[in-house]
C-alpha cells in the first residue's frame, strides 16, 4: 500500500515539472484584428517569460511565396520562433490580406497595423526590425521604404527594394540593410547585387551575404542558423544606421 500511494505524489511531480518547462517556452499567439476595412491574420511569437509591462525588441517578419496562413506557421518555426525564445524577442509574421501580397495591395494594412501593435505591446523605442523570405523580403523592404520611422533595419532572406524609385531608395537610407542570396539562386543574386552596390554608392550601410550552396530556399538561415539575423539586429539598435 505505501509503494502504490507514492504514485500519485510522483505524477503529480512530473506534471508540476512538466508545466514549469512549458512556462518557459516561447508562447505563440493567433491573432486577428480589422485594419484598413480588411480582416488580418497573423502570429506572434512573445519571449519566454513575457512580461507586458516590459518592452523588447520587436521584428516583423513576412512570409515568402504566396503568403498564406500555413506559410505563416512554418517560417515561424523554421526561421524565427527558436531564436526569439533564446534571445528575448518579439516577432509578428503576419498572412496577406484577402491573398493580396504585402508589397502589392496588401500594403494598405500599413501603418495601421504597426500602431496596433504598438498599442498592443511594449516595443524598445517604437521601432522594428523588418525582414521577410522571397515574396517576404520584397514586402519588407517595400513596407520599410513606406514608413521608414518604424524601423531600425531591414532585411531580405532573399529580398530587394522592388519599386527602387529615388523617393523610397532615399527612405533606407538611415537603416540598417542586410541582403542573402543562395549561391545557385541566380536571378536574385544579381538583383540582390545590383541593389546592394547602388544603396553602398549613395553611402548607405548595407552588407551582402552570398550563401554557398543554397537556392532560392537558404537552409543556413533556418533554426540555429537564424542567430545571423538576430546578430544583426543587435548590431542595427546599437546604431548601424546614420
Amino acid at each position: 500500500m505505501a509503494h502504490r500511494s507514492a504514485w500519485p505524489r510522483l505524477l503529480f511531480a512530473a506534471a508540476a515539472v512538466m508545466l514549469a518547462t512549458q512556462s518557459l517556452r516561447a508562447e505563440v499567439l493567433d491573432k486577428v484584428k480589422e485594419i484598413a476595412g480588411t480582416t488580418l491574420y497573423y502570429k506572434v511569437v512573445l519571449p519566454k517569460g513575457y512580461d507586458p509591462a516590459k518592452a523588447y525588441p520587436a521584428v516583423l517578419a513576412f512570409p515568402g511565396g504566396s503568403q498564406t496562413m500555413d506559410i505563416v506557421e512554418r517560417m515561424i518555426e523554421a526561421n524565427w520562433r527558436g531564436q526569439a525564445e533564446k534571445l528575448g524577442y518579439i516577432v509578428i509574421m503576419p498572412a496577406a490580406p484577402d491573398d493580396e501580397l504585402f508589397y502589392e495591395k496588401g500594403a494598405r494594412v500599413f501603418p495601421q497595423f504597426l500602431v496596433q501593435l504598438l498599442d498592443d505591446f511594449k516595443v524598445l523605442e517604437n521601432k522594428f526590425h523588418i525582414a521577410g523570405i522571397s515574396n517576404g523580403g520584397l514586402s519588407a523592404f517595400h513596407i520599410a521604404a513606406l514608413y521608414p520611422q518604424y524601423f531600425w533595419s531591414v532585411s531580405g532572406l532573399p529580398g530587394y527594394l522592388p519599386d527602387a524609385t529615388p523617393k523610397l531608395v532615399g527612405a533606407l537610407a538611415k537603416m540598417c540593410i542586410y541582403m542573402y542570396a543562395g549561391e545557385k539562386d541566380t536571378d536574385w543574386l544579381e538583383s540582390e547585387k545590383e541593389q546592394a552596390a547602388q544603396f553602398r554608392s549613395q553611402g548607405f550601410v548595407v552588407e551582402f551575404n552570398e550563401e554557398k550552396g543554397q537556392g532560392h530556399v537558404m537552409r543556413t538561415l533556418e533554426g540555429p542558423g537564424a542567430a545571423r539575423l538576430f546578430k544583426q539586429f543587435e548590431q542595427a539598435r546599437k546604431g548601424c544606421g546614420k
